[in-house]
């Protein structure tokens, strides 16, 4: 990698590397004042042990299935190495929030690489204080531990730009064949990671955006002549009693007459356990389960030539 006074810092929320990594992923997740949004850290930390403590076992299991690691690791591997080529004088990293890289490491390296300018990109197209908030805070602290003050320029959720839009008009089109699908017999299904109904209801603007996303990409397709049965918006990975939001993506499919369903990873840039696991494994036996003739899943950007377009603009802006 190519010494540089500029690097490009991508954030996301990190993955375990391997079967050991799930519970420190786990742990690191739910101590996250902003994922378990209890005041006190004594709290937070009983309630952070009792769900990993319940879900630690399974979640192995899970990981074990896609071969020991989540494809989020491969994936952001990729898109490095994709973002390396287009900017060859640039430094480009990443930085996970609960899994290493770490931003310690991470902003020490580059500092000691005297790197005076950094394009923060959080990979995260909607807002919300459960990802872009806790990811920039642990950015902005962490230079203030080590007295690090590069120039920052931070790249904002990018939900409405063309460019990724058209990323992700491409993955669905890739998982249909105009010659053969009748796409008036299927129903297409935008699926977002879910999120509690109090942090929406204490100000976050998650929802907002996923329900505007929706419309963006629906006129897009409209105006592509690519005209399903209907679009529907519905929300995955739930945990725990409390209120999420709704409808679930088991709900959406139980009511569902046609049985011919495309679904779309709405909040995610990369693919990962959500995308590949419980999507494409988890509620493909679901809808084989209620009789689905037709289910089938489509890919996040990765490392498109359309996202690393994406990229190109918001950086380049």
């Amino acid at each position: 990698m190519k010494e540089g006074k500029k690097a490009i810092v991508f954030l996301n929320m990190g993955a375990p590397h391997n079967l050991d990594e799930v519970g420190v992923f786990l742990k690191n997740m739910f101590n996250d004042k902003n994922i378990i949004t209890v005041k006190k850290k004594f709290v937070r930390k009983i309630i952070a042990t009792s769900i990993v403590t319940a879900r630690g076992k399974e979640a192995r299991e899970n990981y074990k299935k896609l071969g020991g690691f989540s494809p989020l690791v491969t994936q952001t591997q990729k898109l490095l190495e994709a973002v390396r080529k287009e900017y060859p004088d640039h430094i480009v990293v990443n930085i996970m929030r609960y899994t290493p890289p770490f931003a310690e490491k991470e902003l020490r390296w580059l500092k000691a690489k005297k790197v005076e300018e950094i394009v923060l990109f959080p990979l995260y197209p909607h807002y919300s204080t459960t990802t872009v908030k806790s990811s920039l805070e642990d950015f902005y602290e962490t230079c203030e531990m080590i007295n690090y003050l590069p120039k920052v320029k931070e790249i904002k959720p990018f939900y409405k730009n063309a460019h990724y839009n058209q990323s992700v008009l491409d993955t669905i089109k890739a998982k249909i064949c105009p010659q053969k699908d009748n796409l008036e017999e299927i129903d297409l299904i935008f699926s977002a990671h879910s999120l509690p109904k109090k942090i929406v209801c204490d100000g976050d603007s998650y929802k907002d955006e996923i329900e505007e996303h929706v419309k963006i990409l629906s006129k897009l397709l409209t105006k592509e002549g690519l005209i399903f049965k209907d679009i529907h918006l519905a929300y995955q990975s739930k945990l725990g009693p409390i209120p999420w939001l709704e409808p679930s993506l088991g709900d959406t499919l139980e009511k569902l007459e046609s049985k011919k369903v495309l679904i779309v990873p709405l909040s995610f840039v990369l693919d990962n356990s959500e995308t590949e696991f419980e999507l494409d494994i988890e509620y493909r036996i679901e809808a084989k389960m209620i009789q689905y003739a037709d289910y089938r899943v489509a890919k996040c950007p990765n490392d498109s030539a359309g996202f690393i377009e994406t990229v190109k603009a918001l950086v380049d802006a």
